[in-house]
């Protein structure tokens, strides 16, 4: 199986700076077979930081996370995606466990921040609004589309994987950072396998994140009402 690790940037290279260091070189024991980075119109010199550590970089055609995923959709030859965020709140050393669980069978797998053994940036604080929220979301995935399924912990986060055969199969079409949660919706709909493994959530290390809570919570909700009322089949 040929894994891609696709890098999703809009001007991060200040986190790349620190991030990059990481990640281990593609090859057997990395986890992915070859990376990709995903620019969508970075200004600060991100793409050319990447192109200079040898990563081919794909320019996005429209801004927004989700057509990230649908430009490596369509322009990275390979088996299976995995998608990671520069930012520090990924683990590059959960790389490896993708792998084991594409290769196992499974269509979908996602670092969950919500199981047990995982690790929550907000754990250490009284007031856990953001985690609330996806929980939230997560619970009402799992009751409307995940009937007789195993319970997804984390339908949101962006540290995930998936085959091509599944991401063909599910039409994703979400431009921003639904694509995900819609995502994860289709592939419970679809019945697709889907695994999780814990994950330790790390605190952003360079910058501000460009998903505003209460803009973004918005979308999530037009997003479930339309998943909810979507005629698509799946086959």
């Amino acid at each position: 199986m040929k894994i891609a690790l696709c890098i999703l940037t809009r001007n991060e290279l200040e986190c790349l700076k620190i991030i990059f260091p990481q990640l281990p070189k593609p090859g057997p024991q990395a986890g992915f077979d070859e990376w990709v980075g995903i620019d969508g119109g970075s200004t600060d010199g991100t793409v050319e930081f990447l192109q200079a550590q040898g990563v081919p970089v794909v320019g996005q055609s429209r801004r927004g996370r989700g057509d990230a995923f649908l430009q490596a959709f369509s322009k990275v030859d390979c088996d299976a995606y995995i998608f990671f965020s520069p930012d520090g709140n990924e683990d590059p050393k959960d790389l490896p466990k993708f792998r084991a669980h594409l290769e196992a069978g499974h269509d979908l797998v996602i670092a969950s921040r919500m199981m047990k053994g995982a690790w929550n940036e907000e754990d250490s604080e009284w007031f856990k609004w953001r985690k609330w929220a996806n929980n939230a979301f997560n619970w009402l995935a799992n009751r409307m589309f995940g009937k007789r399924m195993a319970y997804v912990t984390d339908a949101i986060n962006g540290y995930r994987a998936i085959t091509r055969t599944a991401a063909q199969k599910l039409q994703l079409d979400s431009l921003d950072y639904t694509i995900e949660y819609q995502m994860t919706i289709r592939a419970l709909r679809a019945r697709l396998a889907i695994a999780e493994f814990p994950t330790h959530e790390g605190e952003r290390v360079a910058g501000e994140t460009g998903a505003p809570s209460l803009p973004t919570g918005i979308r999530f909700v037009k997003k479930l009402w339309s998943e909810w009322t979507s005629r698509l089949e799946f086959k």
